[in-house]
């Protein structure tokens, strides 16, 4: 039952003119395919934890107290997701909710047990370093353990270099493990079967690459055997105030994962033929009926970048100014869908679906003006361009959209707050958000099957304009 049903029975009246009203029949089957009363969402995660730990100095060096840290996590993980309730019968299909049914689970734990120790050692007054290992258990996935270098040197006041390296691990989630599979017919022009198309690209001229244009169904959802995913982490960097109230500060970083969870595409799929070949399901007479793009581990990502933070400060017509910037350069972004592939090409300005979008740059910054009781902030956001992506049917060098850019615009927007003290531990501030309206720029993100059309990248801009906050803090003690 449901809305379509209704209006495919003829019994509702879709071509009223005005004056006219619907027949008590018609009434009768809209509320036969209501989904009122339909519940759709109710999930719930649970975590209950207990952490002890213990830390002390343990012994001298020539640059102070060895500090020493152990300590125990124990947790347990639920997790459920609720659909309709109700009897099938009584259920009814709700429009562009299609797989909420299909991702009920009545309930799902896990237990987590972890000790861990660190150690600090000042080998020399401006020279220290930290080690640090934690050990975990997840329950249905094993035990890992995980190291931690990190140091820091200060040859004189004015300058610090620091630097560390860590291994992590990340099992995965609920939904990742446990959302139901759902299929979807494929409507686009770029399915090919791998097997008889090494290209991997539909051509009416290449025998075996003429696109499939019958019925093939396109599998999402939850991948119960997933394993975790493992992290290599480095960075260096340093501190330096050439004068008072003047600091600059730039840190290189890198993160290696292997075994990466991801949704592989499915042009990577049709690429990556010969390493997915279970990915591409047959029936009894080898004709392609579905492909298979629920999550996976596959391959490494590599990512690079160079944080910068700026801090500055003076006194100037009876007031203090503050200022600072904090930004992100991304030097690498790239990806193998299994280590003995080669790395594909940079995804840096690239749109993506999965995960964080590889911006080049993106930045804070502001600037406070302090006198007396009342300070006032300005700060700027900013998110540097990339390429947008192609809607199918849609490439390179083929007609466009009208008014269609390739190159996602920049996004900058600016805050206002004004902040006044004056009244004994009371703290009152009022901030304009997105001081000049500024609206997301076009993209095309969403505008597919399961999308929403939204036509704005939420990893990158907010749609809901200029707005107003008034904050007021009172502290008792």
């Amino acid at each position: 039952a449901g809305l379509i049903p209704a209006l495919n029975s003829g019994r509702v009246n879709v071509f009223l003119f005005p004056g006219q009203t619907q027949s008590a029949d018609g009434l009768a089957a809209l509320e036969e395919g209501s989904a009122r009363g339909v519940v759709l969402y109710g999930g719930e995660f649970t975590m209950t934890q207990t952490d002890v730990s213990a830390s002390g100095p343990v012994f001298k060096l020539p640059g102070g107290d060895a500090l020493l840290a152990l300590g125990m996590d124990l947790r347990t993980e639920k997790y459920k997701f609720n659909g309709d309730e109700r009897e099938t019968a009584a259920q009814r299909s709700i429009i562009g909710a299609a797989f909420d049914q299909s991702n009920v689970l009545s309930g799902a734990k896990r237990d987590v047990k972890a000790v861990y120790g660190e150690l600090l050692l000042p080998l020399l007054k401006g020279l220290e370093t930290t080690l640090s290992v934690r050990q975990d258990r997840y329950e249905g996935f094993g035990t890992t353990t995980n190291p931690k270098v990190s140091g820091l040197w200060k040859p004189i006041d004015s300058f610090l270099i620091r630097g560390s390296y860590s291994t992590g691990f990340r099992v995965p989630t609920f939904n990742q493990l446990y959302n139901g599979s759902a299929e979807s017919l494929y409507s686009g022009t770029a399915l090919v079967y791998p097997l008889t198309c090494p290209s991997g690209r539909p051509s009416t001229t290449v025998p075996g690459c003429v696109f499939i244009d019958r019925a093939a169904n396109i599998i999402n959802g939850g991948k119960p055997d997933l394993g975790p995913e493992e992290a290599k982490m480095s960075s260096v960097g340093f501190i330096w105030e050439p004068v008072n109230n003047l600091s600059i500060g730039l840190d290189w970083w890198s993160i290696k994962r292997e075994g990466t969870i991801q949704i592989l595409s499915l042009t990577q799929l049709i690429d990556n033929y010969a390493l997915f070949p279970e990915r591409f399901i047959r029936n009894s007479q080898g004709i392609l009926i579905a492909v298979d793009q629920r999550w996976v581990n596959a391959g490494e990502t590599e990512t690079e970048g160079v944080e910068v933070n700026l801090r500055g400060a003076f006194n100037a017509m009876g007031a203090r100014f503050n200022a600072g910037l904090d930004g992100t350069y991304l030097l690498k972004k790239r990806l193998r869908v299994v280590p003995s592939a080669s790395f594909g090409p940079s995804e840096i300005g690239q749109f993506s679906f999965a995960g964080d979008l590889g911006l080049r740059w993106k930045h804070s910054a502001f600037v406070t003006y302090t006198r007396g009781e009342w300070s006032s902030t300005l700060s700027q956001t900013f998110r540097s361009g990339y390429n947008d992506q192609f809607l199918p049917g849609v490439a390179a060098g083929r007609v466009s959209p009208p008014n269609w850019k390739p190159k996602v615009d920049s996004y900058t927007t600016y805050n206002l707050g004004i902040t006044y003290v004056g009244i004994k531990n009371l703290t009152l501030t009022g901030m304009v958000k997105n001081l000049f309206d500024k609206d997301p720029p076009f993209a095309i993100t969403y505008d597919s099957n399961f999308g929403s059309g939204s036509s704005w990248e939420p990893r990158v801009a907010d749609p809901r304009g200029r707005a107003f906050v008034l904050t007021a803090q009172y502290s008792f003690f």
